[in-house]
């Protein structure tokens, strides 16, 4: 009975595993959809771009991210995954003098978490089996570009221009999001 039962579920995980290399095209589709999902609530966030102008500054998106056409599905995958991770740890700092609605940010966050729910599992996959091309220098300067998009809030204090000039690189971290997707096939 016992051995039945362990040859049930190995047989389980098996199928589980098969089932989640799989399910790129499916993952493709929600995440496209959950991406447009936030990009519309960060439009909704009101801003104050003219007063703003002097507060711009260019955050450098690293250069292995300016050149995605290379990534494979798995790199997509990790960074994906890193890149949402960082999303929802700065939009959990203070945005108290934005003006911004509570509710959009807290449905924002709600999206983020569930994408990073549909991502985790073949992100951990991808980890363990070490099938990733990307290298640690890559994940270290998507760290520092997030690290500092982070230390810009906070030299100037959350103010609502500062998050105005976040939520700009937002939304060119989800426009490169979308097509991260791209690779997410079967």
């Amino acid at each position: 009975m016992t051995y039945r039962c362990l040859l049930q579920m190995v047989l389980l995980l098996c199928l589980s595993t098969t089932a989640l290399c799989r399910s790129y095209s499916l993952l493709r589709f929600q995440q496209e959809r959950s991406l447009e999902v936030c990009q519309n609530l960060l439009w909704q966030l009101p801003s104050t771009p003219q007063h703003c102008l002097e507060f711009r500054m260019d955050f450098q998106m690293p250069e292995e991210m300016k050149q995605a056409q290379q990534f494979r599905k798995e790199d997509a995958v990790l960074v994906m995954y890193e890149m949402l991770q960082q999303i929802f740890n700065i939009l959990t700092r203070d945005f108290s003098s934005t003006g911004w609605s509570d509710t959009i940010i807290e449905h924002l966050l709600e999206e983020l978490y569930g994408q990073m729910n549909r991502l985790e599992p073949i992100q951990k996959e991808i980890m363990q089996k070490q099938t990733s091309t990307m290298g640690d220098t890559t994940d270290l300067h998507l760290r520092k570009y997030y690290f500092n998009l982070g230390q810009y809030l906070k030299s100037k204090e959350h103010n609502r221009c500062a998050w105005t000039v976040v939520q700009v690189q937002l939304l060119r971290n989800f426009s490169f999001l979308k097509s991260l997707t791209g690779y997410l096939r079967d």
